[in-house]
């Protein structure tokens, strides 16, 4: 794999997440599974080390490192926690919005302070009402001189509980291009926050709902311009969702098969160890195959985003697989251990709950088959990731170099 898509400086930045994960994360666990509740201490800290501004430009204090870099930095928190990883990569989208749609002002304003782990940024769209139909939404924002005024409620916003800065779409007009995107702080009068509810896991992470009672926000804080809110929620699921929550399956995989390689070593049947019984080796082979190529689909997929290719295709391919053979490899593991592994003296059921988490953000399996199929008819509506580098190509020279994906000689 580092032959094809990785550099030194690649593999550097894994050994320093996974060292950083070994020593502050993972002892932490035991406490996060126990409360089930959000670990803002962990998170903030995790938001200092600077790799939520993985794909923010230097110029901003970001790393200006590209999508693998980021995969890397998701795959290796996800190894140990699969909660911190999805703290990571909600972040991450979060910040994409500013990006690609902030003007000067909102870029200087934020980025600087998302790199240094100042800030932590979420991204609002889904609704109770309307789940994934994006247009279904029915939260509105309302001009009322220099302001607009929000109502609503967004649910499943991951880091709902520990965002300083929420990325909120909401309906400005009908059809679709009456969606408009806001920057709404955390202290604004008008916003508030659910009671966090415990999920089945990802326990340290928060995805809960936000809610908008008149919560009036400054026209300045416009993201975009109005209508655009439709390409703000598409592009942020495409082209950061997708692959953002590919690398948090990935990481959770190489967990799944670390631990029953270790147990099937250790535990011996027949005077011999578990792993030397042909059934066992059998579904072990099983998991290795499918975690590189996971692996290999997800590496794929990013390394063409960093390079400015049309990928569409890819990032879906690379979230419908890394999810799906997760699970299953969660599964096989799970049939292992046996009756050891229904307890949480050992992490095998978490990575369970853990993997089952991913399927819904960003589109189900379903949705991304659904997507590959029209691609197969040529059907397809267009590829985001193409649209992106347009935006990148007819940007003003000024601010082009906060926008740039990072080629693969300028990634890391």
């Amino acid at each position: 794999m580092e032959r094809y898509f990785t550099t030194p400086r690649h593999e550097d930045l894994r050994q320093r997440v996974r060292d950083f994960a070994e020593r502050e994360v993972r002892r932490r666990i035991a406490e996060m599974e126990a409360q089930r509740g959000v670990s803002h201490e962990l998170s903030r800290l995790i938001a200092r080390q600077g790799w939520i501004g993985a794909t923010i430009d230097k110029a901003y204090g970001g790393m200006g490192a590209g999508h693998l870099a980021k995969t890397i930095i998701i795959e290796e928190l996800s190894r140990v926690s699969g909660a911190m990883g999805a703290m990571v990569q909600a972040s991450q989208l979060g910040t994409a919005k500013i990006i690609h749609f902030g003007n000067p002002v909102q870029r200087q304003t934020w980025l600087p302070r998302i790199a240094a782990g100042e800030c932590l940024p979420t991204i609002a769209v889904t609704e109770p009402e309307s789940g994934g139909h994006v247009l279904g939404m029915g939260s509105t924002a309302v001009r009322d001189g220099d302001d607009y005024i929000l109502n609503g409620r967004k649910v499943f916003v991951g880091n709902s509980h520990v965002g300083d800065l929420h990325g909120v779409v909401v309906r400005t007009g009908p059809g679709s291009k009456g969606l408009s995107a806001f920057l709404v702080e955390s202290h604004r009068p008008g916003f508030s926050l659910a009671e966090h509810q415990p999920a089945m896991g990802l326990h340290g992470f928060s995805f809960g709902e936000l809610r908008f009672d008149n919560c009036r926000v400054p026209a300045a804080n416009l993201l975009g311009s109005e209508g655009q809110g439709l390409e703000v929620a598409y592009s942020s699921s495409i082209l950061y969702g997708r692959p953002n929550l590919t690398a948090v399956s990935l990481g959770i995989h190489q967990a799944i098969l670390e631990e029953t390689t270790a147990f099937c070593i250790k535990r011996e049947r027949y005077g011999k160890s578990l792993g030397e019984l042909g059934t066992i080796k059998l579904k072990l082979g099983r998991m290795q195959s499918r975690l590189m190529t996971a692996r290999l689909a997800a590496y794929h997929a990013v390394h063409s985003l960093d390079r400015g290719l049309p990928c569409d295709a890819e990032l879906m391919n690379a979230k419908l697989l890394n999810h799906e053979y997760a699970v299953d490899s969660a599964r096989d593991a799970m049939e292992i251990h046996a009756a050891a592994g229904l307890f949480a003296n050992r992490p095998v059921e978490r990575y369970l709950r853990d993997a089952q988490h991913i399927y819904a953000p960003a589109g189900t399996s379903d949705v991304q088959l659904l997507r590959l199929g029209e691609l197969a008819l040529g059907t397809g509506k267009g590829q985001w990731s193409e649209r992106l580098a347009d935006l990148v190509r007819t940007a003003p020279a000024e601010h082009r170099h906060e926008e740039q994906l990072a080629t693969a000689g300028h990634a890391v």
